[in-house]
């Protein structure tokens, strides 16, 4: 099955190709023959490159070793739901994922515009082709997923256990359909300027994706934070890592890109700015995917150095001088159709929001890449850590905040002071209230920066809040309704709008968790033995006892061992208990012995997190296993050619031995306050953003209407 995976890969890249130029000829040449003919290249790629992943999956679960990506990222003992999802944990397997996604997009978008967008359709397939042939190209001439080895091992290395948990598995692909939906947009923009049609036809063809990519490529970084709250074992969400930064960029600019178009949609206005910003999105996703695999600057989530960076950046590089040259030749053509008539106005408010989301991005741009310009310059590598991010992104975020309130309720072209008065009156007085209480009732007041964000997040709460009661109580009035009824039908009937209201809500709630849990988070690093205990944030902490296990840890993820410890937690009448652990991985090292491989190999720390609304306690272990070394030496050294069932036997009683005479462990206790409202405000935007997506009834009606008026025409123009 391998050789039958590699021929649809090349048979793939082939399809590309020809898409590219059936569509090409078609557009110059204006036969619909031939541009039908590369659309349907197309749909032909997107079932060779699922069958192909299909091949691969199956091998996966089979525990199939002759496959080389198999045998480096499996194993018999890999719980089955890792062996799924160890397809994309590896290089070659997330290349597949890439291009299928992309497949599946481009066959979706080109199904729903084949009777529309007849100019820009074609060049827009031609695009997609060209990006799809691109990543097929690196797998057929670089990294072959279906590589297959000469002599297969009889057991596999193992999928890497720091991605053995449920979030990690889930974040690639969530990250590559953001990622991927992206250049949907992308490459009808590119069709929009080769054929002149700059209005908004092609945002309009177009925005869904671009609000897709923008939901799933959001979940997928909130899912990363999540994995490194419960998984890393080190008590933040965020480090400022270079690939976290690389998939926050383009999700930043994909923001202002999806407010910008708004404009372009009611007032004509900032299409240079759209073009750009959906050029410079897609180069940033194509960024993101480099730095995970070329290794050029040090990441936990890197795949490590590879035969395919330069590739990329060559890629990169074409894409980012062609979308310049193309954006630049069709300037006259990008002209506004009005003036922005108010600084006081919503298109005004958009503007600034867009400036302050690129400030964001150059900023954390010029912070990740800091570590190759100083070498570039000085021939000496020097970094920047979190501080310098805080330090320069936190005002921008507060003034993002801000804007994200005041903007959604001004209206168009302009806005009176008496009117502003009349909607801000309320969500201020809430802020007033909001800076007072937490002044004077919390210890807010030692951090200004978390202080200004906790106003600005009230009022951004209040405004939301406003306009839900006012569209309600207005549609109440008129239609009789229960007012939870009026709600739904409210939002129901014009979602794209609420559903807005509902992201804004979300963001400003994540900031909210963010805020109180950098300024106020409580940590103790402590070391004990059974019997002790230690105090944080007024809780009593006592350590019970250690706990062993063979191939039975909690998390499920398939570890022979788990060493941990069961912790009594106590404050005021608040009692529960505490099971942290730590879980240790084989190693195929032959440098280790037969017992020492079981212990000295990768561990992960499997976190235990009491969660709550106000405040999160996180507590992590770290076990010594110091003396327990010679005992392992020993064990190394006497059953070296035992059989393994002897061997687990002493794996087992070493384990007992940690168990009922444990040495001091290292632990870790944080208090987080409100950090599980960064989740919880995740959840509300991705919400609001699944709202705005699904189309109201009356857009269906007119999608229907079209339909009947372009078959009417059709038939009255052959009459």
């Amino acid at each position: 099955m391998a050789d039958v995976g590699s021929a649809c890969l090349a048979v793939a890249l082939l399809t590309a190709a020809y898409a590219v130029l059936a569509s090409v000829r078609g557009a110059l040449s204006g036969s619909r023959r031939w541009v039908t003919s590369g659309r349907r290249a197309i749909y032909c790629l997107a079932a060779l490159t699922v069958g192909a992943f299909a091949i691969l999956e199956s091998a996966f679960l089979r525990s199939d070793f002759s496959y080389k990506l198999v045998a480096e990222g499996s194993s018999t003992d890999t719980p089955t739901f890792y062996k799924v999802t160890a397809v994309w944990a590896t290089q070659d397997g997330s290349l597949l994922l890439w291009s299928t996604l992309l497949a599946l997009f481009a066959s979706a978008v080109l199904f729903l515009t084949r009777r529309s967008l007849r100019e820009i359709a074609p060049w827009a397939t031609a695009v997609l082709a060209v990006v799809a042939g691109f990543f097929l190209l690196l797998m057929v001439g670089w990294e072959n997923p279906f590589d297959t080895l000469a002599s297969p091992p009889a057991e596999g290395a193992g999928l890497n256990p720091l991605l053995r948990h449920p979030a990690m598995m889930i974040h690639p692909p969530m990250l590559y359909t953001g990622y991927v939906a992206f250049s949907v947009p992308f490459a009808f923009a590119i069709g929009a300027l080769i054929t002149r049609r700059t209005g908004a036809d092609w945002i309009r063809a177009t925005r869904r994706f671009a609000l897709i990519a923008w939901t799933f490529l959001g979940t997928g970084i909130m899912l990363g934070a999540l994995w490194s709250y419960t998984e890393l074992g080190w008590g933040g969400y965020w480090a400022w890592d270079p690939v976290e930064n690389a998939s926050l960029m383009p999700w930043l600019i994909g923001t202002a890109f999806i407010h910008s178009i708004m404009v372009q949609e009611k007032r004509g206005l900032l299409k240079v700015w759209n073009v750009s910003l959906i050029c410079a999105t897609f180069a940033l996703a194509l960024m993101g995917t480099f730095l995970v695999r070329s290794g050029i600057l040090d990441s936990i989530h890197a795949f490590g150095a590879s035969t395919i960076g330069v590739q990329f950046l060559i890629f990169i590089g074409l894409v980012v001088a062609a979308s310049a040259a193309l954006i630049v030749s069709r300037l006259p053509d990008l002209r506004s159709e009005a003036r922005l008539d108010s600084l006081l106005s919503r298109e005004a408010f958009f503007l600034l929001n867009n400036l302050v989301l690129v400030a964001l991005c150059l900023v954390i741009m010029w912070g990740t890449f800091f570590p190759l310009i100083s070498e570039a310059i000085t021939g000496t590598e020097a970094s920047v850590g979190p501080p310098w991010f805080d330090r320069l992104t936190t005002p921008l975020a507060l003034v993002l905040v801000l804007l994200t309130g005041v903007g959604p309720v001004l209206a168009w072209r302009r806005v009176t002071w008496s009117s502003l008065r009349r909607i801000l009156v309320v969500p201020l007085a809430a802020a007033a209230v909001t800076f007072a209480g937490a002044a004077l009732l919390t210890d807010a007041a030692d951090s200004p920066p978390s202080l200004l964000m906790f106003t600005f997040v009230a009022f951004v709460l209040a405004v939301v809040t406003q306009e839900f009661a006012r569209g309600a109580s207005a549609r109440r009035t008129i239609t009789g309704e229960a007012l939870p009824r009026a709600l739904v039908r409210l939002a129901g009937r014009n979602r794209r709008r609420y559903g807005g209201y509902l992201v804004h809500a979300g963001i400003a709630v994540l900031f909210l968790g963010v805020a109180a849990s950098s300024a106020f988070i409580e940590q103790r690093d402590v070391r004990l033995s059974p019997g002790d205990r230690f105090e944080v944030n007024g809780y009593d902490v006592t350590y019970r006892r250690a706990t062993a296990s063979l191939g039975g840890d909690s998390a499920g993820t398939g570890a022979p061992i788990s060493l941990g410890a069961v912790l009594d937690v106590r404050r005021g009448d608040e009692r529960f208990t505490l099971r942290p652990s730590r879980n240790y991985y084989s190693t195929q090292d032959p440098t280790r012995g037969v017992i020492s491989r079981f212990f000295e190999g990768e561990a992960t720390s499997e976190v235990d997190v009491r969660w709550g609304l106000r405040k999160d306690f996180w507590l992590a272990v770290r076990p010594d296993l110091n003396e327990l070394t010679p005992a392992i030496r020993k064990g190394d050294r006497e059953f070296s050619k035992s059989p393994t069932d002897v061997q687990a036997i002493v794996i087992a009683a070493l384990a007992e031995r940690y168990r009922t005479n444990p040495p001091p462990a290292a632990f870790r206790a944080i208090v987080s306050p409100l950090v599980v409202w960064i989740w919880i405000g995740g959840g509300i935007a991705v919400l609001g953003a699944l709202i705005a997506l699904w189309p109201s009834p009356e857009a269906r009606l007119r999608r229907v209407r079209s339909l009947y008026a372009a078959r009417l025409g059709r038939e009255l123009s052959r009459a």
